[in-house]
């Protein structure tokens, strides 16, 4: 009654006497009762009845702010009808995962993209929640593949939020703070920061909705990736699409114990609520099912880097018939400690997947895939006309197609080396194709990509 009380308060005059008639034998409360004669019906006050309503009005009143009436939230952005208290819930579950990931800053960092970068002591990162890293610290540089240049003109600087000079100080890592609207966006609360759990690496994939024009090898021990990708900014047509090009470092079968290391670039809207490219990461042990997530939105990839933000808008990005902007990726397995790290560009070390998060990464991986995905939803009753890439295809070629380059493997001594029978494939070839090459200066390449929904492609 506290509640309701503090809503509607009760009259603040003298408390009422209760006076009791006794008729028929029976004995009846004044406010209510019914006369059984006219005399008694006269002997009724207008001032009784008035204070009689007005009891039963705040009585209506009160009882009224108990009443559990269907809300429609369209914040929710489902088409179905929510109880306040299951609303409520939800609320809870967001901002209790939100604590769980947005951990305490030293520095905050506006972005001119509207990102919030949170400056987070490096060993209070979302890595070290994991059970089995709690109270550690980030590792030393591993030794680098034999074989890859170090010496390079790359710079951190090729994300939006560094635009505006401020840096995160030394010994913490920038994090991309998730907001409550971010987690709305989402389909499930509780697998937000995750991919669906479909069938979405496989070369054979059909009619799953997920569409790829990827190059691969197999058949080998593989301890690592390199490859050259340059960066577009495509357009997504629907929200809950996304297009992404990226390096797959693959081991287990394509069942439920399928292990992948993931990192590249996408445009996604649901995960980042907008149409910028994304620098990722990605990871998974079951196959998307319960463990892994995008960047750092759980506890398992561990940055060691203070200048670059995994999951922030990348600047600038490649145009059509004008410059091309590539990132260089390199993802290898620490011979000593036999964890995966990833590098940016040449000599950027961005942080590692401990090796006990794997079950058949643990050891190595047996396929490598390059490429492009994009998801088509179908929901116009067309194809989508999402694209993947620069939005054109293949044959175009430089400056107009999309292309992944100087792709090499890291072989069992820890050797870059070139790619022996790379195949190329493309599961819906009218939409999005690929064709692959090689010469001296880009070694293994290949262009891909596609405009989606054409005449072609309906």
């Amino acid at each position: 009654m506290d509640m309701a009380v503090d809503v509607f308060p009760w009259p603040k005059s003298k408390p009422m006497k209760t006076h009791h008639r006794f008729v028929g034998g029976t004995k009846q409360h004044k406010c209510g009762q019914t006369p059984t004669n006219l005399s008694l019906r006269r002997s009724f006050s207008n001032m009784d009845f008035s204070l009689c309503l007005s009891s039963l009005v705040h009585f209506l009143l009160v009882l009224s702010t108990f009443c559990l009436c269907p809300v429609y939230s369209s914040q929710l952005g489902t088409n179905q009808t929510f109880l306040p208290k299951q609303e409520l819930i939800k609320m809870n579950l967001i901002r209790n995962r939100l604590q769980k990931i947005n951990k305490p800053s030293v520095k905050t960092i506006q972005s001119p993209d509207g990102d919030i970068i949170d400056c987070v002591v490096s060993h209070k990162q979302p890595a070290f929640d994991h059970p089995l890293l709690k109270g550690q610290k980030p590792l030393d540089p591993p030794e680098r593949p034999k074989g890859h240049n170090q010496m390079g003109d790359w710079s951190e600087n090729f994300q939006l939020w560094r635009l505006s000079g401020e840096s995160c100080p030394e010994g913490t890592i920038p994090i991309r703070r998730t907001r409550e609207q971010d987690m709305l966006r989402a389909g499930s609360v509780r697998r937000f920061g995750r991919k669906k759990i479909i069938n979405r690496v496989r070369r054979d994939t059909t009619g799953n909705g997920h569409e790829h024009a990827i190059g691969y090898v197999t058949g080998d021990q593989y301890y690592g990736a390199k490859a050259s990708i340059n960066v577009w900014a495509p357009l997504v047509e629907n929200p809950y699409e996304f297009s992404l090009s990226q390096m797959w470092v693959i081991s287990g079968s394509f069942g439920d114990d399928l292990n992948t290391i993931e990192a590249g670039w996408q445009v996604s809207p649901e995960l980042y609520g907008d149409s910028y490219p994304r620098f990722f990461t990605y990871w998974t042990t079951d196959a998307y099912q319960a463990t892994g997530c995008y960047n750092l939105l759980c506890s398992g990839f561990v940055q060691t880097n203070s200048k670059i933000a995994i999951g922030a808008a990348i600047s600038p990005t490649s145009s059509y018939s004008g410059g091309q902007f590539d990132i260089s990726l390199l993802i290898w397995k620490d011979p000593k400690h036999g964890n995966w790290w990833l590098e940016f560009g040449s000599g950027i070390l961005v942080g590692y997947w401990p090796s006990f998060l794997f079950s058949h990464l643990g050891d190595h991986a047996s396929m490598i895939q390059f490429g492009g995905e994009v998801v088509n939803s179908g929901s116009s009753g067309s194809h989508t006309s999402t694209q993947m890439g620069s939005g054109h295809f293949a044959e175009e070629g430089f400056a107009k197609a999309s292309y992944f380059r100087n792709m090499q493997v890291v072989d069992w001594d820890n050797n870059l080396v070139p790619l022996s029978n790379l195949k190329v494939l493309a599961d819906h070839p009218n939409c999005y194709d690929i064709q692959g090459g090689f010469n001296n200066a880009w070694g293994n390449y290949f262009y891909y990509g596609g405009p989606g929904r054409n005449v072609k492609c309906p």
